[in-house]
């Protein structure tokens, strides 16, 4: 590997290509119209425009994608995390043009990625999941039938999704239907599948996941836990690593579970395994499996000293983990913030415009993962997240 098409945006985008140059790799970054002035552009080794503002005719263009991959010499396709970073079909275009994907393979991201058969894989490796349904529904009534077992309240979750969408709470059957129409549309509209799973609504839950570092030769390891319980609308907000107050025997479980089903699968790259826990009981059950880079992964890397990026492109190139699992340490504490476009005062709904004053703050134990600088135009065609502000002590 000596070249890597960098196919993504903004603080990401940027990430991937300091990662390229530690590596001495050179990297090809691509932009939209709306883009050309963007930090990822101007640091990487070449840039290439891939078409107007919509993401839907420039970084979702897989085929564009991949002939600037081969038009400029890449042995390598660098992912992200949004966009494609979790498109199966992507994965295995970039396999068939002889490119590697900087990822696991399009078989294991195509099984993750359906919650419906990661719940089913988690069970046959012994790994506890949440109540619930076993197989997705697209029809009401056979998912009216399924609440019976599962009882009320129950979280409708698209089976495709994320990030909150297609997800709602449901507390009695009388509002069941409407929920669940309500969400398998939006799920048709975020997602374009439309089929739910059912589980039991856990109140009091926290959101912790365990970062996995995995190589070609077998080797999984864990870098521990993070905690990312502070979310607004399902979205995260806060995260920290390690996580607070959790005792030691849950956490040397969950640990254990996330190797299990990694080794379980056959995974190869860095990914998330994550996880709800009860407050109130102590039980902790598997949620989904992310197979690529984390937005929060910095504040493991803060926490290990192991630079994830890096390490999922030498795993990606078939170099081996070094490192057996008890080389790996945690030590002290650290704290990542989103930082987004956004008005608080009107429902915190994304702003736009131009960022006239741009100050980043250069304070020991503080980085920052930026993909806008002063003069930058904020528009509406990307996600509202500019930047990640992380501390650590």
């Amino acid at each position: 590997m000596k070249k890597v098409l960098i196919a993504n945006r903004g603080e990401i985008a940027l990430r991937a290509v300091h990662a390229c140059h530690s590596l001495g790799l050179s990297s090809v970054a691509v932009y939209s119209s709306a883009d050309v002035a963007s930090p990822h552009v101007w640091a990487a080794t070449e840039a290439v425009c891939v078409g107007p503002a919509p993401s839907s005719k420039s970084y979702l263009q897989r085929e564009a994608l991949l002939h600037v991959a081969k038009a400029h010499g890449c042995d390598a396709v660098y992912p992200g995390y949004g966009f494609l970073a979790e498109s199966a079909e992507f994965a295995e275009r970039c396999t068939e043009e002889g490119l590697i994907f900087v990822g696991p393979d399009a078989d294991t991201i195509r099984t993750m990625g359906d919650k419906a058969a990661a719940r089913r894989t988690a069970i046959s490796l012994d790994v506890p999941v949440v109540p619930g349904s076993r197989d997705a529904f697209s029809d009401v009534a056979d998912a009216m039938k399924a609440t019976a077992d599962i009882g009320f309240p129950i979280l409708i979750k698209a089976s495709a999704g994320g990030g909150g969408r297609g997800m709602r709470q449901v507390h009695d059957l009388a509002e069941f239907t409407a929920e669940l129409t309500a969400a398998r549309a939006e799920a048709v509209a975020a997602f374009g599948d439309g089929q739910v799973l059912l589980e039991r609504y856990i109140g009091a839950a926290r959101h912790i996941e365990v970062q996995i570092l995995a190589d070609q030769q077998g080797n999984v390891r864990h870098l521990f836990e993070r905690d990312c319980s502070l979310q607004r609308n399902h979205q995260k907000v806060i995260e920290e690593a390690p996580a607070p107050r959790l005792a030691a025997d849950i956490r040397a479980s969950l640990l254990d579970s996330a190797v299990r089903l990694t080794k379980g699968i056959g995974y190869d790259s860095a990914g998330t395994v994550e996880f709800l826990l009860d407050a109130d009981t102590g039980e902790y059950y598997f949620l989904e499996m992310n197979t690529r880079l984390q937005v929060e992964h910095p504040v493991t890397e803060a926490v290990t000293g192991i630079d994830i990026a890096a390490w999922q492109l030498r795993a990606a190139g078939g170099e081996a983990l070094p490192f057996a699992q008890d080389d790996i340490t945690c030590t002290g504490w650290a704290i990542e913030a989103r930082i987004a476009a956004e008005d608080p005062a009107n429902n915190y709904r994304p702003e736009i415009g131009k960022i006239t004053s741009y100050a980043a703050p250069d304070v020991p134990g503080l980085r920052l993962d930026s993909g806008v600088r002063a003069g930058s135009i904020v528009s509406h065609y990307y996600d509202s997240m500019l930047a990640k502000l992380i501390s650590s002590a």
